[in-house]
Formats: C-alpha cells, structure tokens, sequence
C-alpha cells in the first residue's frame, strides 16, 4: 500500500511545511523549514491527471480518449485543478505576508 505525502495539518487544515530530508544511502539528514512544491499540493489522482495531460501535450481530446470520459468531462476536471492550484497559490501569498 502506498503512502501518500500529507500536504494539510490533520489539526488546523493549515498547509504543512517539510522540515527535513533524509537520504536513505548514507542516511544523511538535513533540515530546515522548506515549502512543499505546489503541485504536492494536489491529490495523487490529480497529480496523476496532470502527468498523463503532458504526455498527452495537453491535449484534452487525446486525455479524453485516454481516460474513457467526454471532453466535457475532461476540460471540468483541469478547471477544477487549476482552480485548486490558484486557491494553492493564494495561500501560499497569505501565508508569506
């Protein structure tokens, strides 16, 4: 079963922070305060999406294709993520003030 990377606090909803790396070779350890990547933001599935959407060149009639699903369908489900990223980025913004 694979894990997937938390990117909300379980407690409060807020963003998480990474706050160290690991090299699991030398087991050398590093840490700090980083931000998490953006797109980590997303869900497995629509981080899965995007990948199979730039494989496709962005073509939404060949993901449609790919995916079983109508255009229709497919163009709803890259709006909903691009407006999750926008909401992503706008907190992010907050969050820096």
């Amino acid at each position: 079963m694979q894990k997937n990377l938390p990117h909300h606090c379980p407690s409060c909803s807020a963003l998480l922070h990474v706050k160290s790396l690991a090299c699991s070779n030398c087991l050398t350890e590093v840490s700090g305060a980083f931000s998490m990547p953006l797109l980590a933001s997303l869900t497995r599935e629509e981080q899965d999406f995007i990948v199979a959407f730039v494989k496709c060149s962005g073509s939404l009639k060949d993901m449609a294709q790919q995916l079983s699903l109508s255009y229709p369908t497919v163009r709803n489900l890259l709006d909903d993520i691009i407006d999750k990223i926008k909401t992503t980025e706008n907190t992010l913004k907050a969050d820096k003030r």
